[in-house]
């Protein structure tokens, strides 16, 4: 058993983390050179999440400083009550025990995720995908050192270097205690730990993100936004719909306009009959379009009549990530923003700030599309779960 290891401690570790990782900066970047050279997927935005260069190791040292200077989380006092026979009786925030974080391509969540499930006093099982395992290792050999350094078992965070089916296996029949996973990927990823898991799982679902331009919308937000969406195509609340309201005034120039700066930008559009007029769109071949992720340099354009009718679509099509209104009159976008059934709705703003950092939590683990626990960016204080508290001198019931 791993007892409660003390905030002092988690601190120290976490800023011998960042330490580490400004020491060992080159050999990371090395390392994962080696990870990209082998990479012989397709997947341009996998490889765009593999990649690690300075910015990606400052962002790393970053978050695992901030996570250092933060309330602990564990022990919070959520509720107390005296009962008429004496008892004192709090409930209080509790680390959940183990959390395996299984996730591909991305070698910053070995520091950013297993930081938070590490800060929130839980043990860490780490299962990479195999196309960033050489930078994995490395970045879990530095946790080691700095677990070690300050009096803690190395045990606290895990790597496990398993294929698919080992994978599915642990899930099935876990080797040791699991009290909640965390699947960061792809649909296929999320899909195989639904089926196979035995314990919670955090769902962090598709983004498939619109945008709905109302009639009354400031044009240069709405492009600013909208490139923005498309600024990293990677990204889960990267925008991959746009809902143009019939009635924009000025809605060919408008589109134009945006179309332009699309161009500029190598992005392909596609659009319903009313948009598959203009240059370079072509026509969408089937509804089902609209279901789709995108993760890639691609973007769907259409007309909608009504804010109602842009909520229904919404809520019809979109992975339940994001959504935002563009539009000058506060009661449309209080009507859209109340009934847009997804975990993060923005107003003459972009769907880029769905993320824990950009949200004031420091950091995030994943960002959830479920609606237990915690919906949308799962940041330190979301990593807990609750305990009871019951303090006596012999009453019995």
């Amino acid at each position: 058993m791993n007892t409660l290891l003390s905030i002092e401690t988690r601190n120290n570790v976490l800023l011998t983390m960042a330490e580490l990782l400004d020491q060992e900066r080159e050999a990371i970047i090395s390392i994962n050179k080696k990870d990209l050279e082998a990479y012989k997927g397709e997947d341009i935005s996998m490889f765009d999440r593999l990649k690690v260069n300075d910015f990606k190791v400052n962002e790393m040292i970053a978050a695992a400083k901030h996570l250092a200077s933060q309330e602990d989380p564990v022990g919070v006092e959520r509720f107390a009550f005296k009962h008429d026979n004496g008892m004192q009786v709090y409930n209080k925030t509790a680390s959940f025990g183990t959390i395996l974080i299984i996730y591909e391509s991305r070698p910053d969540v070995t520091v950013e995720a297993a930081g938070i499930a590490f800060k929130s006093g839980n043990k860490i099982l780490l299962k990479g995908g195999k196309e960033s395992l050489k930078s994995n290792l490395k970045i879990v050999e530095l946790w080691h050192q700095a677990l070690e350094k300050h009096g803690a078992v190395s045990e606290w965070v895990t790597y496990l270097e398993f294929d698919r089916t080992e994978t599915q296996t642990f899930l099935e029949k876990p080797t040791q205690k699991v009290d909640l996973i965390v699947p960061r990927g792809g649909e296929r990823l999320i899909t195989f730990v639904k089926k196979h898991a035995t314990c919670p799982v955090i769902i962090s679902g598709r983004g498939n993100n619109f945008v709905y331009v109302h009639k009354e919308a400031n044009i240069d937000i709405a492009v600013d936004i909208i490139l923005n969406g498309k600024s990293k195509i990677s990204a889960c609340n990267a925008i991959d719909k746009v809902l143009i309201d019939t009635n924009l005034p000025n809605k060919t120039a408008f589109t134009n306009q945006l179309l332009s700066k699309l161009k500029e930008l190598q992005i392909e559009v596609l659009g319903d009959p009313f948009f598959s007029k203009f240059d370079q769109v072509s026509e969408i071949s089937s509804n089902d379009i609209w279901y789709e992720e995108f993760l890639d340099y691609k973007i769907v354009i259409g007309e909608i009549n009504s804010t109602k009718n842009a909520i229904e679509m919404i809520n019809k099509y979109s992975g339940g990530h994001s959504s935002a209104i563009i539009t000058d009159n506060q009661a449309e976008a209080i009507l859209f923003m109340e009934n847009v059934d997804t975990a993060a709705v923005y107003h003459n703003a972009s769907t880029r700030f769905t993320d824990g950092g950009q949200l004031g939590l420091g950091g995030e683990l994943a960002i959830s599309t479920d609606k237990l626990h915690q919906r949308g960016p799962i940041g330190l204080k979301h990593l807990v779960t609750n305990k009871w508290y019951v303090h006596g001198n012999g009453q019995i019931r």
